[in-house]
């Protein structure tokens, strides 16, 4: 297992692609090295068969969490997680490898890379608050001289845009889950939203371009938004100095689908849609001066992220991945609409590797959910589908993200070791529309601990899992319901891996970045006003009543869910002498970057669940369940 484990993590990727503005080069990101670094090549002309040859931007020997190209062509900003913890730095870089420097300063102060502006060559830094109440501070940074021009200031601001004459910014501010989004003239020093103010929902992408012919307003505000709409839609707000008064248009939206990625030409002419149709993508390009919509054919993979496309729209390049292939890059020529592959990956055994089916249960209160199923294959027998066995339940973090048919090594591995994986999306999931994603906040926290058991008895109704063998893992806030469902519905699970969760949301406000606990606030409730709830809701405070074997898995840098998390529900469990056992990642923060991280992670965790997934008899428990 050791081997198949070793080429799943070293199936490397490539990902998050920005191009120069002529569309003729590309830097991105691939951990083909061990560890997410900046790489470059050409990128290569419709329908071409060899790959151009990439080199990798060396400057640093930290992981590189995002890479984007000036205006100019003349210099590359990367954020930089420092250590690999969560706390990242801005550096920039030429092309070539040269003239490194850091421009965020302190690099024991968390910066965050904003956008280029389109015109000139100055970069977008935030430094968000190192105190609790202190302000997020956005600046326009001179990679030349590293000076920084104040930009905004706000709560919790992430700047977006800046128009080409750098007079308009667009912003979005506000806590988890209503993130709202301005238009802010600084010629004026007034903020305008994009939306109206406050209403429930987020908007997380938007950009400013020039008005189709024939509209009055000289410039005009794209978004993917969800923020008083049902699902995240695409709307257009019209920008104008003289008059604000215009309305915000819906220019597309569907009712099966949510639009999770837009970009757009420098002329503002077409625009790039993804949708994200229950997992899986769908690409659309919108000409902006017919109104004319054209669906995109032969995506070549399940899921699409970091689409750019090119300034002049000729070409889109983004990154494409499914069950059975890593991310890798692909450009689409946007006139004939011919997909040609960009970077490659390495060649992996398909026989052994799954293609989940994507399922539908309801919960006890009749709510619909979904999720992904990797049925373990008999041994020796991978066209037969194993009968009630062991299984897990894989809960993903945010609650805010999404399972998705992506490439998971942890899944692969799981499976090919006869462990039935089911990942689902339960409320408070991305993906399924505003309501669903707001269905568990602060108060609606039970019906997501609903959804993990009746996730379970769904793979015994539909004969895959043996009640006895059950496990339930998952990370970040995934990691929290894991604890919580070994701590509130013992008898449920016969093991659960924790991977970074928190397991006292009290102590996570306490010791979590500033910044982090001012924006979860509408999520899981207030520390202060919520305390009594928050304490009720905890793992930690009824850890006497987790009896099964247990893994504890943390970074040791994580700043996010900071390793006290762990190490408290570790020592309380050992003092009450139940089986449990804990794994520190060193180097690692809340993400786990580097393949010998996740080579180790793998192979514990299947370890583990192979041991404590023994066969056990005469035991009955989810057939009778009912909610607590």
């Amino acid at each position: 297992m050791s081997a198949f484990v070793d080429s799943l993590v070293g199936a490397w990727g490539s990902w998050g692609p920005s191009m120069t503005p002529d569309a003729q080069r590309v830097a991105f990101l691939s951990d083909r090295g061990g560890s997410p670094e900046v790489w470059v090549q050409d990128v290569p002309a419709p329908g071409a068969v060899e790959l151009p040859e990439a080199r990798r931007v060396s400057f640093c020997d930290d992981p590189v969490i995002s890479v984007s190209w000036s205006a100019d062509s003349a210099w590359l900003a990367c954020a930089v997680a420092t250590d690999g913890g969560v706390r990242s730095q801005i550096w920039v870089v030429r092309p070539d490898g040269t003239d490194a420097r850091r421009i965020s300063g302190d690099p024991a102060v968390h910066a965050e890379l904003g956008p280029w502006t389109r015109s000139g060559h100055r970069v977008v830094l935030s430094i968000p608050a190192s105190e609790p109440g202190e302000p997020i501070r956005a600046y326009l940074a001179d990679p030349v001289t590293g000076a920084l021009e104040p930009l905004a200031v706000g709560s919790l601001i992430h700047v977006l845009d800046v128009s080409a004459g750098e007079r308009m910014l667009v912003m979005r501010d506000g806590q988890r889950g209503h993130e709202f989004c301005v238009v802010v003239d600084l010629a004026s020093d007034e903020d305008h939203p994009v939306m109206p103010h406050p209403a429930r929902g987020a908007t997380e992408v938007a950009f400013i371009r020039p008005s189709p012919p024939g509209e009055s307003a000289p410039a005009v505000v794209y978004a993917a938004t969800e923020v008083g709409l049902p699902r995240r839609q695409l709307i257009a707000y019209p920008v104008d100095p003289a008059d604000w008064s215009r309305p915000t248009v819906v220019l597309a939206d569907r009712a099966d689908a949510e639009l999770e990625a837009l970009d757009a030409d420098d002329a503002g002419r077409l625009l790039l849609l993804v949708w994200n149709v229950a997992g899986r993508s769908e690409l659309e390009l919108y000409d902006t001066h017919s109104g004319h919509f054209e669906p995109v054919p032969g995506l070549p993979g399940a899921v699409a992220t970091n689409p750019v496309l090119s300034r002049d729209g000729s070409s889109v390049l983004l990154s494409v991945e499914g069950p059975q292939r890593p991310r890798e890059l692909w450009r689409l020529d946007t006139a004939g609409f011919a997909w040609t592959r960009v970077t490659a990956v390495p060649e992996l055994p398909p026989e052994r590797l799954v293609v989940p089916t994507f399922e539908h249960f309801t919960s006890f209160d009749g709510l619909e959910i979904t999720g992904w199923l990797y049925r373990a294959a008999d041994e020796g027998a991978n066209d037969t589908l194993a009968g009630p066995g062991a299984a897990m339940l894989h809960l993903h973090g945010g609650p805010e993200s999404q399972e998705r048919p992506t490439f998971s090594a942890q899944h692969q591995a799981a499976a090919a070791a006869g462990i039935t994986v089911f990942a689902p999306n339960v409320r408070g999931s991305s993906g399924f529309g505003r309501e669903f994603g707001h269905a568990d906040d602060v108060r609606g926290r039970q019906g997501a601990f609903d959804d993990v058991t009746a996730s379970a008895r769904f793979l015994v109704e539909i004969g895959v899992a043996d009640p006895n063998r059950i496990a339930v893992t998952g990370r970040s806030y995934g990691g929290y319901l894991t604890l919580a469902a070994l701590a509130f519905t013992p008898g449920v699970f016969a093991a659960g891996v924790d991977i970074c969760g928190m397991s006292h949301l009290l102590h996570f406000y306490e010791e979590t970045e500033p910044w982090i606990a001012a924006a979860a606030v509408t999520k899981y409730g207030h520390p202060v006003d919520d305390e009594a709830f928050l304490r009720s809701i905890s793992p930690l405070e009824e850890a006497a009543r987790i009896a099964v074997p247990l893994l504890v898995v943390h970074g040791e840098l994580d700043t996010n869910v900071p390793i006290g998390e762990a190490h408290r529900i570790v020592a309380a469990l050992q003092e009450l002498g139940r089986p449990v056992s804990s794994l520190e990642l060193a180097g690692e923060g809340h993400e786990y970057r580097r393949a010998a991280s996740r080579v180790l992670l793998i192979d514990t965790l299947v370890g583990f669940l192979t041991a404590a997934l023994t066969p056990t008899k005469n035991k009955e428990i989810l057939a009778t369940l009912r909610p607590t």
